[in-house]
């Protein structure tokens, strides 16, 4: 005889005592990992705001680092676009650093100055945060830093090379013979300084910034 489809009567209520099968937890809902997402985007956006803020503010603290060389100074703008770089990404660093410069040419009227300070801030945000965003322990910090401070390094001379000249009516040859005794020391003396000051203050304020990331690990 042939059994009904629709005949439940089989499907016996288990006996009292037996062993429950287990109950697959609940997967997380669209809405659920919707709201997530947006809550840690919208606190990623408000620490990079903030940073950025910090970096112009840092953008008009500024003291000259050599001996006669009062032209050129020092200021620790380019920290917190490496302390947004190392936390977040170097596309977030790299946006933290360029908006700063830009937000600083306009308020200072000094368009051909932000032009190079961004070039600056690629050379050094750009390798330092990629590498540490390959390798985040505190070798990988280091490489990377050392890597952007060449990077600067190389940046500001040819953006005086390039900008100097056109601009400002500054000679060639003239920038040429400050490369050597100017303006390598200064820009290596100033990335050197970037460099030391973004551990520090990273390394302090990371767990505040990125609790859900692995932070510097000391090897």
């Amino acid at each position: 005889m042939a059994k009904n489809p629709t005949d439940y009567s089989e499907l016996q209520t288990p006996a009292p005592g037996a062993p429950k099968e287990p109950i697959a937890p609940k997967a997380p809902t669209a809405q659920a990992t919707l709201a997530n997402t947006n809550r840690w985007s919208t606190r990623t956006l408000v620490t990079i705001a903030l940073l950025c803020a910090i970096s112009v503010l840092l953008s008009f603290v500024e003291f000259p680092l050599l001996p006669g060389v009062t032209w050129l100074k020092y200021d620790a703008s380019a920290m917190p676009a490496l302390v947004c770089g190392f936390a977040f990404g170097p596309a977030a660093g790299l946006a933290c650093g360029i908006v700063s410069c830009i937000a600083h040419g306009i308020l200072m009227a000094d368009f051909t100055g932000a032009l190079m300070n961004i070039m600056v801030i690629v050379g050094i945000v750009a390798p330092s945060a990629i590498v540490y965003k390959r390798n985040r322990t505190f070798k990988g910090a280091a490489i990377g830093l050392a890597l952007g401070v060449l990077g600067a390094m190389v940046m500001a001379v040819l953006g005086n090379l390039l900008l100097t000249p056109a601009w400002l009516g500054v000679p060639f040859e003239a920038v040429v013979a400050m490369i050597v005794p100017v303006l390598i020391p200064f820009n290596l003396l100033k990335g050197l300084l970037n460099a030391v000051l973004t551990v520090v203050v990273y390394k302090a304020v990371s767990n505040l910034i990125t609790p859900e990331k692995r932070q510097v690990k000391g090897r």
